[in-house]
């Protein structure tokens, strides 16, 4: 992982933080056999980074069998970023646990040597965030510092709130997801993300409106800020609005190349 001059992250051969945004898919199978399944499935997509959502896995407490799947993943992924995601059911994941066993699962992936990235849910306990950044730092595992609110979209005030304090943990990434109840709230959404850019470019934003409404979100971060957007293969989705990947490619190389004239 090198973070370069703090605007842009480069894990492996793919630089977030410059050019066309860079495509996350998920795997959210339950078992072993169906993520190494969902991953085989990525190698003739325009796929940059590899999500593993391990809250939804069924062993997700067999710190063994989680070894496994990684040491499996990374070999299916042929040298495509791995990030490594437990999503809470706080911010609309499958995990329910106690803020310290959180951090004792996510410190345990990077330090297993086969993770390449993590998110960080950043409004945890403060402790719990420093634990798990201060061990990714010793084991050079790039940190997503995220906030995800499934039911609203907070004010731009309250989104550049909370980026500036998820800035402040020191995690190389800053991502946002919000749900919008009208076509305003993705306006909103979009202009926090373009200031927060233009004061803070320290390091690369990922944010993103949900739903329907939301899409445009997902494929205008080259314009408005937002280095990573998350797309989805056939029906497997990992939250509401994401578009199939193959468009969102064709789409977002439009985009630049439209921007680049």
């Amino acid at each position: 992982m090198d973070t370069g001059n703090g605007r842009i992250v480069t894990v492996k051969d793919v630089v977030i933080g410059e050019g066309i945004p860079k495509i996350c898919v998920s795997l959210t199978a339950g078992t072993t056999e169906g993520i190494l399944s969902e991953a085989q499935e990525l190698k003739d997509y325009p796929v940059d980074i590899v999500e593993w959502r391990a809250d939804g896995f069924e062993d997700v407490m067999d710190g063994e069998k989680v070894s496994g799947v990684l040491t499996s993943l990374q070999q299916v992924l042929e040298g495509r970023p791995l990030l490594f995601t437990l999503r809470s059911d706080r911010e609309g994941g499958a995990l329910s646990v106690r803020p310290e066993v959180y951090a004792g699962l996510c410190v345990a992936a990077v330090q297993s040597g086969l993770v390449d990235l993590i998110d960080v849910e950043a409004f945890t306990e403060d402790k719990v965030v420093r634990e798990i950044i201060a061990e990714a730092r010793k084991a050079g595992v790039a940190v997503i510092a995220s906030y995800h609110d499934f039911g609203k979209t907070p004010s731009k005030d309250g989104m550049f709130q909370r980026l500036q304090k998820m800035g402040e943990t020191g995690a190389d990434i800053l991502k946002i997801a919000v749900m919008p109840q009208s076509k305003s709230d993705v306006l909103t959404l979009l202009d926090a993300t373009v200031t927060m850019k233009e004061q803070h470019p320290e390091r690369p934003l990922v944010t993103m409106s949900m739903g329907q409404d939301g899409l445009i979100s997902r494929l205008t971060g080259e314009v408005f800020g937002s280095a990573m957007t998350f797309g989805s293969i056939g029906s497997r989705v990992s939250a509401p609005g994401q578009m199939d990947v193959v468009e969102l490619d064709r789409v977002m190389r439009i985009i630049h190349d439209n921007l680049a004239k």
